[in-house]
């Protein structure tokens, strides 16, 4: 369509954020409240460390 001199429209930029924000805020709306449904936090801020085993120890590995 871009072929056409028609269809060459010229856009304002905060039209498009604004536009790509509500299709953003729309497509992820399920997603996002499964993650507080869950208590999700995808940053490790604030997030509790495991001090499990420790890898990389050659004492009884079957690969060695």
């Amino acid at each position: 369509m871009t072929f056409f001199s028609v269809f060459d429209v010229p856009v304002f930029w905060p039209v498009l954020l604004c536009y790509w924000v509500v299709l953003f805020v729309l497509m992820m709306k399920r997603q996002i409240v499964h993650m507080i449904k869950y208590k999700y936090v995808p940053f490790s801020i604030g997030k509790q460390k495991y001090g499990g085993k420790k890898s990389g120890s050659s004492s009884g590995s079957p690969r060695d």
